[in-house]
């Protein structure tokens, strides 16, 4: 199993942005050629230090030996020499009683000193240079090479740090820019390199250019869509108007009634169509000015002779809107709610926000996870339909500047559907 630290160092290295991974790469490679080269320095000194002090311990000894033949006795006072020193290393004892002339260093304790020591007759001549001023300037270097290497990790972090600013400015744009697409704005494109020098060429353009590609291919896929959905619906209006003329002359019989219906239906089918070109490519600019919103809403509820329920309306609350989109969109989500809902139909004011709900099954997942889709109503069990009516009703409601959304009821279901208005400023 992997260790829990292990874990929680993925984990986190997961969660970092592009950025601070790419700020970082760079000054970890610095740091860990900052660190093998302050342990080689490090070393090199040190076995520079260490064979320098066992020389000049080999050069004392030889003096001291020949003071010693010379005088017969050994001045403790001069660089520590002794004979039978009851401090010498006992390694370093062990081979001068075995003949053998050899140092011993030692920059780690608490006096650090180098020793030399050879046998004399039956004694072991010793001497002992102290090295605390070697000590010292090896940790001198060690603080060096720590602050010159903290120094450039930094260096190499800033430098990581720009280019991954501007790495990732380029990613957020195109990101940006896709988001942009993805909420129908087609013409979005992304800037070849709009910080760089021109002709840059690396990986982000040749994504950028990629998505500039996609977002061309589905403009012209999607224009080309609405443009035969506005086809159609034109070319259907014509026999469509004869084909209605004609079934008013039928005599009065069921199947004059039936055959009248489909044609009802298909006229609306066929007017829904153009009303949804229309709204796809932007041609009609929406007639806005200032309602009192409780007077619109109750208007139209007379209109529609329906039995709905209408609460909140406090007369004071004025929004900015056209009249007819406004009720065109109340109309759609009126006519869902009693054709794919449950009685009673409640409508409520709440400020600039018209709630519409129904009793019944509600909203299917799909329906609220990815929106109105044309041609699909999202479940059986909320009716039979061409699909439009909510497709249309968001279409308005961004014509004029409104947010429509879809929910259903935490407590005891049905579909729930909130229309919120521009406000208008209060009239002084």
């Amino acid at each position: 199993m992997t260790p829990r630290p292990v874990r929680r160092l993925r984990a986190f290295v997961a969660g970092l942005s592009l950025r601070w991974k790419i700020a970082a790469l760079p000054a970890a490679g610095a740091a860990l050629v900052a660190l093998a080269i302050g342990v080689v320095i490090h070393q090199a000194r040190t076995a520079q230090v260490a064979e320098t002090a066992r020389e000049s311990a080999i050069a004392e000894l030889y003096r001291v030996r020949q003071l010693y033949e010379l005088t017969g006795h050994v001045d403790p006072q001069d660089t520590g020499a002794a004979l039978d020193s009851p401090e010498l290393p006992a390694a370093l004892r062990a081979q001068a009683r075995a003949g053998t002339r050899n140092t011993y260093l030692d920059l780690s304790g608490a006096s650090p000193s180098v020793w030399a020591a050879r046998p004399i007759g039956d004694q072991v001549l010793s001497v002992r240079l102290p090295l605390g001023a070697q000590r010292a300037e090896i940790r001198d270097l060690d603080r060096s090479l720590v602050v010159w290497g903290a120094v450039v990790v930094g260096l190499a972090a800033l430098g990581g740090a720009a280019l991954a600013s501007r790495l990732s400015r380029r990613l957020r744009t195109a990101a940006a820019t896709a988001r942009r697409i993805s909420h129908g704005d087609l013409d979005a494109r992304v800037a070849s390199c709009p910080d760089g020098p021109p002709g840059t060429k690396d990986e982000v353009a040749e994504l950028s250019a990629a998505l500039n590609t996609m977002a061309a291919s589905l403009q012209r896929r999607i224009e080309a869509e609405q443009r035969f959905t506005a086809d159609v619906a034109h070319e259907l209006r014509t026999p469509l108007t004869g084909l209605q003329t004609a079934a008013e002359l039928l005599p009065p019989s069921r199947p004059t009634e039936l055959v009248r219906d489909r044609v009802a239906a298909l006229r609306t089918l066929t007017e829904d169509l153009l009303e949804v070109a229309r709204l796809d490519s932007h041609a009609e600019e929406p007639d806005l000015a200032v309602h009192p919103l409780g007077r619109l809403v109750a208007a139209l509820v007379d209109r529609l002779g329906c039995a709905v329920e209408l609460t909140g309306d406090d007369g004071r609350t004025q929004v900015r809107t056209d009249a007819r989109r406004l009720e065109r969109i109340l109309t759609n989500l009126l006519v869902n709610a009693r054709k794919h809902g449950q009685n009673p139909v409640e409508v409520r004011l709440e400020g600039p926000r018209v709630v519409v709900r129904d009793h019944g099954p509600g909203f299917p997942r799909q329906l609220l996870a990815e929106g109105p889709q044309r041609f699909l109503t999202g479940a059986a069990e909320r009716g039979q339909g061409s699909g439009l009516g909510l497709t249309i009703a968001f279409g308005q409601a961004r014509a004029i500047g409104a947010r429509v959304e879809l929910a259903n009821h935490p407590d005891d279901g049905g579909a729930v559907v909130t229309v919120t208005l521009p406000e208008a400023p209060p009239q002084g």
